[in-house]
């Protein structure tokens, strides 16, 4: 009996050991996070040049596929176009350009120009330094790179983890003409807002997280993948939608939380926030506070999950988005 008593305590002293080096790593790679610095120094390592270009051709638009600079664009460009100003489209965790084809098809047929592109280690851009070690300050410098790299200052629509980048963007770069966030991470903390969301679904998320040092647990099988992103209406299979999905880093979680990360109060752009109602990463709470925090608008879509550009419905909400840039004068 006190060999077997021995023997757990000696395990359960090993595991405590290792979580608490676990948050310690966490802790240090979060303190050492700057924005600033990231931002100020360049982050995209990959060999300058096209590697891959692709074009398809479309009754009322044309799609450019093309890896430049380490990094994928996926570009839509209407034959007739209405407006301007660009829309560049950011992906969230486990997700690349490629999520955003529906709405850019449907964007495009409006006369609008868009343009979708892969983080490092995301979609068919290579990574460049390994996941686990990714956080929002350096995901953010490629979107800022990114839009940069457009004729004009364009509009952002971010998904999910997308949308944190894309508040990161206004507090730290500048505020862009308007910003479009779907099913975004609230504004003030992606933890406490969704935690038991998670845990409810899957308690062993966090354990699992901690052991990998990524978020891959999430999407372990086609099952939980879809239990957190697709709505019951999705267009996309969930065997189909796991095979698209990728490892993430756990640190961006981690990060959009204060003391890390507080959201900005002065210089917002008008913005548009969207909830699923079955969301099961996000609250409909929380986005309706972080609507109001930001002084924007709120639409719940019905019976949607977190991936609402993969939703049947997602022509009508393309719709209601177009409707609303041209009711901010975006042109």
């Amino acid at each position: 009996m006190k060999s077997i008593r021995g023997l757990l305590g000696l395990t359960l002293g090993i595991l405590a050991g290792y979580i608490t080096a676990v948050f310690s790593w966490l802790l240090w790679q979060l303190l050492e996070a700057d924005p600033d610095a990231a931002l100020r120094l360049p982050q995209n390592k990959a060999s300058r040049g096209r590697t891959f270009e692709r074009w398809e051709v479309h009754s009322g638009y044309r799609v450019r596929y093309v890896v430049e600079d380490g990094i994928e664009w996926v570009s839509y460009f209407p034959k007739e176009r209405h407006f301007e100003t660009p829309l560049l489209m950011q992906h969230g965790m486990f997700h690349g350009a490629w999520c955003w084809a529906e709405w850019q098809a449907a964007f495009a047929e409006q006369g609008w120009e868009s343009h979708a592109i892969s983080l490092p280690g995301h979609g068919n851009s290579p990574l460049q330094r390994p996941i686990h070690k990714c956080t929002l300050d350096y995901y953010l410098s490629f979107l800022r790179d990114a839009a940069g790299k457009l004729e004009k200052p364009p509009v952002i629509i971010g998904h999910s983890m997308g949308g944190a980048l894309t508040q990161w963007y206004i507090r730290y770069v500048e505020p862009p003409p308007a910003a479009v966030f779907v099913a975004s991470w609230v504004a003030d903390s992606a933890l406490r807002d969704g935690f038991w969301l998670l845990v409810r679904q899957d308690p062993a998320i966090i354990l699992r997280m901690l052991v990998s040092l990524d978020s891959s647990s999430w999407i372990r099988t086609p099952e939980r993948a879809a239990e957190k992103f697709l709505g019951p209406a999705a267009v996309i299979s969930p065997r189909d939608f796991h095979a698209r999905l990728g490892p993430e880093s756990a640190l961006v979680l981690f990060q959009h939380n204060p003391p890390f990360w507080l959201p900005p109060r002065k210089m917002l752009p008008p913005s548009l926030w969207l909830a699923g109602e079955r969301d099961a990463v996000v609250s409909v709470e929380g986005l309706r506070r972080s609507a109001q925090r930001f002084g924007g608008d709120f639409l719940l879509v019905s019976d949607a999950g977190h991936n609402l550009m993969m939703e049947a419905s997602g022509q009508q909400m393309v719709r209601m988005i177009h409707d609303w840039l041209v009711s901010q004068d975006i042109g």
